[in-house]
């Protein structure tokens, strides 16, 4: 048997998969691929990153790409709903470049890491688990080396027919120290539709989760955990990004950037004092808007102009049975607080539950119309087979096709109702939403207006939504035309604050 090459050049690349929901409000860089290929070049081999999602490529295209990368190792990444098109990829670099080795990260591979290899084990060579900047080069060496890879650290790979999981690798402690390859991004890509000919760049300020949430699987991944960078580390990165690429937004993509209030402070106090003049988008969670009432105007100060917060249900009994440890009271209250510091509100509320009726869900909208969000997303539960909720969710599941997880394809249904009258209801809540916005358009701040009417036409256009636009209902005139009129593409862009 002749020797195994040398890995050298390694291709990150995105798979080609679109649901719509994360692709409404613009595109930009896969922040993990970032921090991985910074890893990769400090160890002396060669990264490349390839995003075939943004790209828009089709199978032939992405094989026309691996050919002239020419790469020794494919890596992707993926969620639940991306897993299917991830898959195809790493068959797909096989079948371009026979003799290539791939792997495949993320939270789906990591606890699902057995089916992965036992469904697609010709597909897939590794499944990182956990953070991969360090079990990422330590893999590739000991494959250089060919040496036994049951010594690297949060790996997974198949010996025979059987499956061998190495111990986990415990969380990286200083997140400042990791380097970082902004400049192997094509930012020709990446923009923020709302502002569409400025760049959009997404960072992770911390990493984890202290939270139960039972619906989700970051608390699970992290080992509810919570690790931060430190706020000269981020305001660093920020102002590198403006100055060396031309960044223009930012958005952290942490679940909770805003767990250490004294951290975050400092972030915020850095952020104004060198006039950064970023537009910044962030989620965080109620109670901690909450805790921070008395100095909202900073947050709009330093550059927050988008917050979402997850609000999820507004109705108590289901907040608890999702292990929110919020008050329904507390959502309509920082919704409140952002909308009156003229930051865009944004929240979700999850619907499709096994007791879910129209009745119930009547209830959610009303309540939903209550809170007054800038923005409402009405999404379908998703049974993450990983997640806590999930064994109360399996007798009610109807498909078992992970791209349909995409918490926009009913995959649950509830007792009382088919699919098909959920995803009616599903619709009839949007229409009624953004119809009653539309009408309010006169009393809105100049910038919100303008965020507004943008999103509106993203909505219309370029969402998830679009095919069941038709049924939404008809705007005034008068708006409509102030809509048509907007431009959302390359080199134009909408009024901001």
């Amino acid at each position: 048997m002749s020797p195994r090459p040398t890995i050298r050049r390694v291709a990150l690349v995105t798979p080609p998969y679109h649901s719509g929901v994360v692709e409404t409000a613009g595109s930009w860089p896969n922040a993990a691929f970032m921090y991985i290929a910074g890893a990769l070049r400090e160890a002396g081999f060669e990264p490349v990153i390839y995003d075939a999602m943004t790209a828009n490529h089709d199978s032939e295209a992405i094989s026309r790409e691996l050919e002239r990368i020419r790469p020794d190792m494919v890596l992707t990444t993926a969620y639940t709903s991306s897993y299917p098109k991830a898959a195809e990829l790493l068959r797909l670099a096989k079948q371009t470049l026979p003799g290539v080795v791939t792997g495949i990260g993320g939270v789906h591979a990591h606890f699902m890491y057995e089916e992965v290899l036992g469904q697609d084990g010709d597909a897939v060579d590794l499944v990182f688990r956990g953070e991969g900047e360090q079990t990422v080069p330590e893999a590739i060496a000991c494959l250089n080396a060919d040496d036994d890879l049951a010594k690297v650290r949060g790996l997974a790979f198949r010996e025979g027919e059987s499956v061998v999981a190495t111990p986990v690798r415990p969380f990286v402690e200083d997140l400042d120290s990791l380097p970082t390859a902004w400049d192997l991004v094509d930012w020709s890509l990446y923009q923020f539709y709302p502002m569409p000919d400025t760049k959009l760049a997404v960072i992770s300020t911390s990493r984890g989760c202290d939270q139960a949430c039972t619906f989700c699987s970051q608390q699970a991944f992290w080992c509810r955990t919570w690790r931060s960078r430190s706020a000269e580390n981020v305001v660093a990165e920020i102002e590198m990004l403006r100055d060396r690429f031309g960044v223009g937004v930012v958005m952290f993509s942490d679940e909770t950037p805003t767990l250490d209030p004294n951290r975050w402070r400092r972030l915020l106090d850095l952020l104004i004092e060198r006039e950064v003049g970023m537009h910044l988008l962030m989620e965080t969670r109620v109670d901690d808007v909450l805790r921070d009432r008395d100095i909202m105007p900073r947050y709009r100060e330093a550059g927050i102009r988008h917050i979402y917060v997850g609000v999820e249900r507004t109705d108590q009994a289901t907040l608890d049975l999702f292990k929110k440890n919020t008050k329904v009271s507390m959502g309509k209250e920082a919704i409140d607080l952002i909308n009156s510091h003229d930051m865009i509100s944004e929240t979700s509320l999850v619907l499709g539950l096994p007791d879910d009726t129209k009745e119930t869900i009547e209830a959610t909208f009303e309540l939903a119309q209550h809170y007054d969000p800038d923005l409402a997303f009405f999404l379908t539960i998703a049974p993450w087979p990983y997640a806590d909720m999930y064994d109360d969710l399996k007798p009610y599941i109807v498909s078992y096709d992970y791209e349909d997880y995409n918490l926009v394809a009913p995959v649950v249904k509830p007792k009382a109702m088919t699919t098909d009258e959920l995803m009616k209801e599903i619709i009839d809540c949007y229409r009624r939403f953004y119809m009653g916005k539309l009408k309010r358009i006169p009393s809105m701040s100049p910038f919100k207006r303008d965020y507004f009417l943008v999103t509106m036409k993203l909505l219309m256009e370029n969402s998830y939504l679009k095919q069941y636009m038709g049924g939404l209902g008809k705007m005034p005139a008068e708006v409509a035309a102030l809509v048509s009129g907007l431009k959302t593409g390359p080199g134009s862009r909408a009024q901001s604050a």
